[in-house]
């Protein structure tokens, strides 16, 4: 064999390699829903020149980061196999008791404790719920949706909470860290501290294993209950920051505030590749997805695109990932 033949199928070897692991990262979600992510924001570029100044993709950014939050606690909640649909009412009543605690006159830190003990609360007795109770995860949290909806009407009477409130506390929603807005900042850091999480410590890997298979994991030592504790305890305590956020942005707490929300932020984690089945999902997955969501809405108000198609647009988006996602089980079973 001549030293040119060789030196050919070593070029072929490589290239061959390299397309391969190339195929293979398209194949993660993560990366799929990236490259959709790219297309749809080229594709908004292309039709309006608004799309890409500073001022619009940080007000994009600071727009869907609330949801984005939210998805991080939700993800880990789907990951073992549940949903939690009180979130957008855990975020809302939270706003609503930050901000009932500042009109009493108590401090921001109170304030704002305040506010967490709300998620920490109902968070809790989600968990309580599913593993004590034994009720199903969709039936327990549809009730406590109900109850901190209902608890925000009965408490304001359906009329706005508007108090005092000190400067400092306005950064958390207001302020900036050079260009980039605040709750982008935050949600930078909890994604980045709840991706280690879930890639690297005992409690992550219990957690996909909960959800992969119960019972097998249960039979492995693993405290399958706990592990569900402790997720839907800390989705009620990051959908409470996000209202504490949300609050702090327009120093208002509405009745309405958080009215749907939970929809978004499952939509977030779905879109980012999380099974509702239980057992797949990441952070970094559904921190896209509520990015994605967020552009498709920015580009729909750019395009002057009648707004109510937003939501078909979502749905739309919604049922394409997940139909991916099954085709893709389905060919692995193959």
């Amino acid at each position: 064999m001549t030293e040119i033949t060789v030196t050919q199928m070593k070029i072929r070897q490589q290239a061959s390699l390299g397309w391969t692991s190339l195929s293979r990262m398209f194949q993660t979600k993560e990366v799929s829903v990236l490259f959709a992510l790219l297309l749809v924001s080229g594709g908004i570029a292309m039709a309006t020149p608004y799309f890409l100044t500073t001022d619009n993709l940080m007000g994009v950014f600071r727009s869907f980061s609330t949801t984005a939050i939210m998805s991080i606690g939700m993800v880990m909640v789907i990951v073992t196999g549940g949903i939690d649909l009180s979130v957008g009412s855990v975020m809302g009543l939270a706003g609503m008791v930050t901000a009932l605690a500042f009109g009493h006159g108590f401090s921001t830190a109170v304030s704002v404790g305040c506010g967490l003990g709300v998620g920490l609360l109902f968070g809790l007795t989600n968990g309580l719920l599913v593993t004590v109770g034994r009720l199903p995860p969709f039936i327990a949290t549809l009730g406590t949706l109900s109850i901190g909806r209902g608890l925000m009407y009965i408490v304001t009477k359906g009329v706005p909470v508007t108090p005092d409130t000190p400067e400092a506390f306005s950064v958390i929603g207001q302020g900036y860290l050079g260009y980039v807005p605040a709750p982008v900042v935050i949600m930078v850091v909890l994604a980045i501290i709840f991706s280690l999480i879930m890639a690297y410590t005992t409690f992550g890997r219990h957690v996909y294993a909960t959800g992969g298979n119960e019972h097998a994991a249960w039979i492995s030592g693993v405290n399958t209950s706990r592990i569900k504790l402790v997720v839907f305890t800390l989705s009620g305590v990051i959908s409470a920051l996000a209202g504490v956020i949300a609050f702090s942005r327009f120093l208002s707490a509405e009745p309405a505030s958080g009215f749907g929300v939970e929809l978004d932020v499952i939509a977030a984690a779905a879109i980012g590749g999380a099974s509702l089945a239980g057992g797949v999902g990441s952070v970094q997955g559904a921190i896209l997805g509520a990015a994605l969501t967020g552009i498709i809405a920015n580009g729909v108000v750019l395009m002057n695109i009648n707004t109510y198609a937003q939501q078909a647009i979502t749905g739309a988006v919604i049922l394409i990932a997940v139909s991916i996602d099954v085709w893709r089980n389905a060919r692995k079973d193959r």
